[in-house]
């Protein structure tokens, strides 16, 4: 009864993994492959529950965006609009310079240390306080988790404090939707190529929401590739890709 027979070895289980993960070679990472693996963590709504202004359509409204997804800690005040009133930014180069590439606890330390002043930063160059923001936006992934936890906490205390609406904003798709805003004001749909951290895809861009992968790295981000290089020829990294 205890024996092993060749259906259950645990040679036959190993290559049936390994056939498993090859499925996913070239596929995007973090976002849903259509087995429901990423939907319930990644999905994206069409509509913002979390309480855009309702007359978003004839009144600009004013968000505070927060990012904290990897080595630097950013804050930004934008109108609805696009035009952004207001930025600020913390570099981590020179931390994790040495070591040739990010390590997530310095970083996430640097970022703990940074947002309150990089928050505050923003909103006096847009001359604007907390009450006059409408809505407070923030990277949940992909990233570093334990560095989108940072910025994620300092998003939901305020908009707690100041009672404004929360909302969750998907890494990627920010990075596409930047081509929407002054002075490029792409419309959909368009085609795009999409160099970010661990995640390197070309996509059909259809509408917000709404995109087709066409195709992605094998293995490493080109970030990665360049550092893993540099590092071979004994070249300045700097603080990573």
């Amino acid at each position: 009864k205890n024996a092993t027979t060749d259906d259950d070895s645990p040679s036959k289980s190993f290559h049936q993994r390994k056939d498993n993960r090859r499925k996913h070679v070239g596929k995007p990472k973090a976002m849903d492959r259509g087995d429901g693996r990423y939907a319930n963590v990644y999905a994206v709504e069409r509509v913002a529950k979390s309480g855009v202004p309702k007359d978003y359509l004839t009144k600009p409204f004013t968000v505070l965006g927060i990012e904290s997804s990897c080595d630097d800690t950013g804050a930004a005040v934008v109108r609805s609009d696009g035009t952004i009133l207001g930025e600020a930014l913390a570099s981590q180069a020179e931390i994790h310079e040495e070591f040739g590439g990010i390590v997530p606890g310095l970083a996430r330390d640097a970022h703990a240390s940074k947002i309150d002043g990089i928050i505050a930063e923003a909103l006096q160059k847009a001359d604007m306080s907390m009450d006059e923001i409408d809505a407070v936006g923030v990277t949940v992934g992909p990233g570093l988790e334990i560095c989108l936890r940072i910025g994620c906490n300092a998003a939901r205390e305020l908009a707690l404090l100041h009672n404004k609406p929360f909302v969750g904003v998907h890494h990627l798709e920010a990075h596409i939707l930047m081509s929407r805003l002054p002075p490029l004001k792409m419309d959909f749909p368009f085609l795009a190529l999409l160099v970010s951290g661990g995640h390197c895809q070309i996509l059909k861009c259809l509408d917000i929401g709404e995109y087709s992968f066409v195709g992605g790295t094998l293995d490493d981000s080109l970030g990665e590739a360049f550092d893993k290089t540099a590092r071979l020829l004994g070249l300045k990294v700097g603080g990573g890709g």
